[in-house]
């Protein structure tokens, strides 16, 4: 590649500042910015033709006027007015061809991006640029005109300028990966906004009464807005598990909303026992990221005393989320205490231990449910059982399973949609009358 012969053909056709040229040549010269690499060549370019007009020879005036004029160079018009060939200024152009001489602004851009910042604490920030789509066609076109094959683009150039500098003012680290703050420039439009990444805190937690049900649950008549059926509340249940955890996060993050995830759920009217369901609240827009865990998990226990109870918290990230979800089918453990229509003997009970343990369960959505989920058939898989006696019609049994079971079906039949069930094996009909989740066995 013949650098200075290439650069001179495209300072022929184009007007280039020193960012736009060099950054043709990006990935040569290592250590060196777009603008140096700039300057670089067109100094060569002018000591080349100086040299040619010592020569006599015409090839430099022409050099000389172009670095003049397409090039932006100071020195190469001096050169040009000392030898008695000026240039008018009517021939200078305005802008760069290509960036329009946004790269001037560069540091208004990055002044704009550090105040912004100062309302959010954060310990990283990457910055993305947007540029008008005629402005990246135009320098694509450029790129395959020329069969440009060292360079990079003017939005990597944008990004890392202003990130480096803004990384200087404020000692905050540039982050590729999962940055915490996202800056968005636009050179163009001479905008700043900026992008709060989510905050994720991960924990466990226990619901130790019930009839509260894990997530908001809205009105099925006014649909959140509020009706005489709910109270003016929007709301069918009160509070929730996510309520009363997400407040005190949302008052110390100062974060716009949050949404809960879990690995799983369990129904309002059973209790999450154990070591708790692991769990992870999403802060969308915190603009306070350094937060004290453990107060925070002290003041979430002390407003739901008595009925929810977090633990193990500690930051996490969208990983974690994925990972609850996939863990939504892991072994879970219940206790379920049943009612029969008739009596039971400790036989019946034995034998009821033997026919469901090791053993594929078959459920068909049950039709408590199957107005807003999937009406299909789900094979569960039960690993162990134990049944305990507790009255002549009265049995507690714990059993572990393939999360995604439903329980209470499992007891009754569901009118036959959940094959085998205790009321089937036992040709006696069975009621849950209390369930709780005992354990959620899971990779922390």
């Amino acid at each position: 590649m013949d650098i200075l012969n290439k650069s001179s053909e495209m300072l022929e056709k184009h007007a280039l500042c020193d960012h736009c040229l060099g950054r043709q040549f990006a990935l040569l010269g290592h250590g060196l910015e777009n603008d140096q690499r700039g300057k670089a060549i067109k100094l060569v370019l002018t000591l080349r033709a100086h040299a040619l007009m010592l020569s006599k020879k015409s090839e430099g005036t022409k050099i000389l006027k172009t670095l003049a004029t397409n090039g932006f160079s100071e020195t190469a018009r001096e050169l040009l007015q000392e030898m008695g060939k000026p240039v008018r200024a009517k021939n200078l152009p305005a802008e760069c061809y290509l960036c329009s001489n946004r790269f001037d602004v560069r540091n208004d851009l990055a002044k704009k991006a550090i105040q912004l910042l100062e309302e959010f604490e954060c310990n990283n920030f990457l910055v993305g640029t947007e540029l008008p789509a005629k402005v990246a066609e135009r320098e694509d076109e450029f790129r395959a005109e020329f069969e440009v094959t060292c360079g990079e683009n003017m939005r990597n150039e944008f990004g890392r300028l202003i990130g480096k500098e803004v990384a200087q003012q404020t000692g905050k680290d540039v982050e590729f990966r999962r940055p915490e703050m996202v800056v968005l420039v636009n050179p163009f439009q001479e905008l700043v906004s900026l992008q709060a990444n989510p905050l994720f805190v991960g924990g466990r937690y226990r619901k130790l009464v019930r009839d509260i049900p894990q997530s908001k649950w809205f009105c099925s008549s006014c649909h959140g807005k509020g009706c005489e059926k709910c109270n003016w509340t929007g709301k069918m249940y009160q509070e929730s598990v996510q309520e009363i955890i997400e407040e005190p996060f949302l008052k110390a993050t100062s974060g716009l909303k949050a949404s809960f995830h879990a690995s799983g759920r369990e129904d309002i009217d059973a209790r999450m026992l154990g070591r708790g369901r692991p769990f992870v609240i999403e802060i969308t827009r915190p603009k306070k990221r350094f937060v004290n865990l453990k107060q925070l998990q002290k003041e979430v226990n002390a407003r739901g005393r008595g009925k929810v109870q977090v633990s193990s918290m500690e930051f996490a990230d969208k990983t974690v989320v994925r990972k609850l979800k996939k863990g939504e089918s892991k072994q879970k453990e219940y206790r379920v205490l049943i009612e029969f229509e008739n009596q039971v003997a400790a036989k019946d009970l034995r034998c009821l231990e033997k026919e469901l343990a090791n053993v594929m369960i078959k459920q068909q959505t049950p039709l408590r449910v199957v107005h807003r989920r999937a009406d299909m058939i789900r094979e569960k898989y039960i690993y162990e059982v134990n049944v305990k006696k507790l009255s002549r019609k009265k049995a507690e049994m714990k059993i572990r399973c393939q999360g995604g079971l439903y329980v209470k079906e499992l007891v009754t039949g569901d009118e036959g949609r959940t094959i085998p069930s205790v009321s089937a094996i036992l040709s006696n009909k069975a009621k849950p009358m209390k369930l709780d989740v005992l354990n959620v066995l899971m990779d922390d």
